[in-house]
């Protein structure tokens, strides 16, 4: 089975969150329609990423297709996850912990989590309108290592520019 691996970043907090789910939700519902099975790995640490989780569990339950994974990737382990993970494997269908990041410095372990979860990717989706932050960093990080990129922030995005 060819699995196609997609990662998500973006700003920590947004504020176009309508235009930017609509702009996920016709993505993700091309990607599923188009590829044998993907793992798609978020995390959970921002506005953008809450979103884009909604979008996947809708997404994917709307077209009932089996053909994704819904992975949450954590950069060490978390209170919230640790005394909620029942909860969190009812929203998530696997949580992981990134071994290169979980035994980092808080403050780098989230960047170390984002290097490695593009690492794996066959693709990057991200929401980024500023050239400063961990988001962009990430972004940057992802082209120069040759990983396809999609900014849904780009007003020039479109459904015939998704794959």
């Amino acid at each position: 089975m060819n699995t196609y691996t997609i990662s998500f970043f973006g700003h920590r907090v947004i504020y176009r969150s309508e235009d930017i789910e609509k702009r996920l939700e016709i993505l993700i519902e091309s990607i599923v329609k188009s590829k044998e099975y993907i793992e798609f790995l978020v995390g959970r640490d921002g506005d953008f990423d809450i979103l884009v989780s909604s979008v996947i569990c809708r997404i994917t339950k709307k077209l009932s297709y089996g053909n994704a994974a819904h992975v949450l990737v954590l950069p060490y382990m978390k209170a919230e996850y640790n005394n909620n993970n029942e909860d969190f494997l009812k929203y998530y269908d696997e949580v992981e912990i990134c071994e290169s990041s979980c035994y980092s410095h808080y403050k780098s372990a989230i960047q170390i989590r984002n290097r490695n979860m593009v690492d794996r990717s066959d693709l990057v989706v991200c929401y980024v309108e500023r050239q400063k932050g961990g988001a962009y960093s990430t972004m940057a990080y992802a082209v120069r290592q040759g990983i396809k990129v999609i900014n849904i922030a780009d007003e020039l995005f479109t459904n015939k520019s998704i794959i």
